[in-house]
């Protein structure tokens, strides 16, 4: 790929090299990847600007998306409501109060069709949050692409697909571990020639990290997660080494750490929120030095609400202003070899590395998870940094420090109170209007499927066309695998 650039210099005219010195001589894009997983990293091509967005309806949500894509936002990334992404349709009773308030609220392939109206499904990346429900929306995404003759094969994107984080932090799940995991590994076999080009997990430490765990347990959490997942795959007997060599060619390869960054949430305050924006850039710096190949910046109203259209293009602003005018982008690896950040990665790993043999030791990420210990390590350690706050032994601007201000608060996005009516008006239009015969068919399939040891996916994929909903697909699983019901002792 060639370089964004003829020539890369400062603004003083100074040249800057592709890569300085080395630390311990690695070389970026060579085996271990220490100082980049490609050679040329950002001159050659950027990281992907992929800001999270979804709210309201489809239609609300695909008008953000096309204005984002306008302003230079180069991949789609989906927010999901919580109805969505715990297997409820809009009109259920369950979903009372929450339709589209975190994110948009997709029920049936009508709703997938309105979200991706006027979007290349073969051009544009698509990155699904969503775990739970991963494999109906995945198979909603497949089923539009079909619609308008796209091939499934010239699809990319991510499904996040991780249920283990689920259990341990942020409680979105639906059915036990065992099934969750079943499902997971289903989408993998399933995906591998179906939608070769599609990332079939995200694992995350994100929602770790947000719950309040430090850096050292959110690194040897997720990787703990993926080794379950690992291990699950090759206990389905999935070809894993195959699929992968296949994927990624030389064995080297797949020490490539490719990983995608979201600014941290949590560190949003509602009290001045335009600092907001300061400690976004900040974060967003640190990620693009650390290498990420995608990144989301979050809005500076996010402590209030769903973003804004004018605080969402601020944040993807935020990522054209580091891409473009700082220089970080123009040398491999800046801070390779630094003292101060090198013994801080060493001591991390090191951290990390004695977490994963205490996990080890209890039989991996899902026994430890069900005797309740990576919550208790978080828990404690989002305690301790309480604490700090309080005694103010850690300054947070706006909160407890330089707290005088009287500057307006920013406008707050606010989803039409209508909006649950009149989703389970078309909704009861739809049910109303499809094939109820080959609806049931379908979910008849989905249900033998489960009961089972058929992949899933083929079945979701036929409910889904047949316009069977998010809600009857995830009902029918339900009846067969149950719901989760966490006992962890804490």
């Amino acid at each position: 790929m060639s370089d964004r650039r003829e020539r890369f210099e400062t603004s003083s005219g100074i040249p800057v090299e592709r890569v300085y010195g080395g630390s311990g001589g690695e070389e970026p894009g060579a085996y271990p990847f220490t100082r980049g997983i490609q050679k040329t990293m950002y001159r050659a091509r950027l990281w992907t600007m992929r800001q999270y967005s979804g709210f309201g309806t489809a239609e609300q949500t695909n008008r953000r998306f096309r204005y984002l894509l306008e302003q230079g936002q180069s991949g789609l990334s989906v927010a999901f409501d919580l109805p969505t992404q715990m297997g409820y349709d809009s009109d259920h009773a369950m979903a009372a109060g929450e339709v589209g308030k975190v994110g948009v609220a997709i029920s049936s392939i009508h709703d997938m069709e309105e979200l991706l109206d006027g979007i290349p499904l073969d051009r544009v990346s698509t990155s699904m949050t969503i775990n739970a429900t991963a494999s109906i929306l995945l198979a909603l995404y497949v089923a539009v692409a079909k619609r308008r003759k796209v091939d499934p094969k010239d699809l990319s994107g991510t499904v996040q697909n991780d249920l283990l984080k689920e259990y341990i932090a942020r409680g979105t799940y639906i059915y036990p571990p065992e099934a969750s995991l079943r499902i997971t590994t289903d989408i993998f076999a399933w995906s591998a020639s179906a939608v070769p080009k599609w990332n079939t997990i995200s694992i995350s430490g994100y929602h770790m990290r947000e719950a309040g765990a430090t850096a050292v347990q959110e690194v040897a959490f997720t990787l703990a997660n993926a080794i379950a997942y690992c291990d699950a795959a090759i206990a389905r007997g999935l070809p894993f080494a195959t699929i992968a060599k296949e994927r990624f060619g030389a064995p080297d390869e797949l020490a490539k750490l490719r990983f995608h960054t979201q600014t941290a949430g949590s560190t949003l305050t509602a009290q001045q929120p335009e600092v907001n924006v300061v400690r976004t850039a900040y974060q967003a710096l640190a990620a693009i030095l650390g290498g990420t190949q995608s990144l989301h910046t979050n809005s500076m109203d996010e402590a209030l609400g769903l973003p804004t259209e004018s605080a969402a293009l601020l944040a993807l602003r935020t990522q054209q202003v580091l891409a473009h005018e700082t220089g970080v982008a123009d040398t491999v690896d800046p801070l390779g070899g630094s003292y101060f950040v090198e013994s801080l990665t060493d001591a991390v790993e090191a951290g990390a590395s004695a977490y994963l043999e205490k996990i080890d030791g209890m039989g991996g990420a899902v026994p430890a998870l069900t005797r309740g210990f990576q919550q208790r390590e978080i828990h404690e350690a989002a305690y301790r940094w309480q604490k700090r706050v309080e005694s103010r032994d850690a300054i947070v601007v706006g909160v407890n420090a330089f707290t005088g201000s009287d500057h307006p608060k920013p406008a707050v996005l606010r989803v039409d109170a209508g909006l649950e009516r009149e989703r389970r008006e078309r909704l009861a239009q739809r049910r109303k209007a499809r094939n109820a015969a080959g609806v049931e068919t379908s979910l008849a399939a989905v249900e033998r499927a489960a009961r089972g040891s058929d992949n899933l996916m083929p079945a979701i994929l036929a409910a889904v066309e047949a316009e069977a909903t998010l809600g009857e697909i995830a009902d029918r699983m339900r009846a067969v695998f149950g719901t989760h019901r966490d006992a962890a002792a804490f």
